[in-house]
């Protein structure tokens, strides 16, 4: 459920390599249990904004906080308070459903007791009670991207990034990962995502389209769709990113 506290702010941030601008002054905020959007094309600079806001990455100017802290002087405690998930999860291949969950719960500094809970409670909530041995590897790749967002949000973090997490995948089970999302929104999570599919897209709150370095676009996906006089996100996004100069 979306609140009116926020939770990311950015104001003018910047991020130079030598005489290249990556991040060209973007500025916007982000709500509580919001669903955020975050688009542009190969070489947008959307990946080294994200960096800069999950903590591993300093800024060359600008203002921006992150679940309250700063990201120039509490960047570790940032990586404390947000979740983190890309199309190239992190899971151990060679350890079981349990061993990562534990793993991860106990990095993220949960209890004891906690683990034990939260590792019961993910092994109910994704229908995976008597495969807990299983090795992740033999999981199918739909499987592994539920389990490794779930364990994403076991320390019920403030914000979950997730980077481009439904690549590769079939459309059904793309949209059993959204369910997750939503769910995750419902209990005041915030969900920062980039993708490749402009159908997701359209189930986010709102969407920022970066083009060479800024925000160009910044709205609900109808009020986009409605100012680029677009019949879906794909003719929005078309619309700016061929205004793009640079590509990666």
């Amino acid at each position: 459920m979306i609140s009116n506290e926020k939770v990311i702010t950015a104001d003018k941030l910047t991020k130079k390599f030598g005489p290249f601008v990556a991040v060209d002054q973007i500025s916007f905020e982000v709500n509580k249990g919001e669903i955020f959007g975050f688009l542009g094309a190969n070489g947008a600079g959307k990946t080294t904004a994200m960096r800069m806001l999950c903590g591993l990455s300093l800024p060359t100017s600008g203002t921006a906080t992150v679940a309250g802290f700063d990201v120039y002087k509490e960047n570790e405690l940032i990586k404390r308070n947000i979740g983190y998930m890309s199309q190239k999860f992190s899971l151990y291949e060679d350890l079981t459903i349990r061993e990562n969950i534990r793993f991860y719960a106990g990095i993220y500094g949960l209890s004891d007791q906690r683990i034990k809970e939260k590792t019961n409670l993910l092994l109910k909530q994704l229908s995976l009670e008597g495969k807990e041995k299983t090795l992740v590897r033999e999981l199918p790749l739909g499987w592994k991207q539920k389990l490794a967002f779930s364990i994403a949000i076991v320390h019920d973090p403030a914000i979950v990034f997730l980077d481009e997490p439904t690549g590769g995948v079939d459309p059904i089970t793309r949209r059993e990962f959204w369910s997750l999302i939503y769910e995750a929104s419902e209990k005041g999570i915030t969900i920062f995502v980039t993708t490749h599919y402009m159908d997701e897209a359209e189930y986010c709150n709102r969407v920022s389209i970066m083009v060479d370095g800024r925000i160009d676009a910044l709205d609900s996906p109808a009020n986009l769709m409605k100012n680029f006089s677009a019949d879906s996100m794909d003719g929005v996004f078309l619309q700016l990113a061929r205004k793009a100069v640079r590509n990666e």
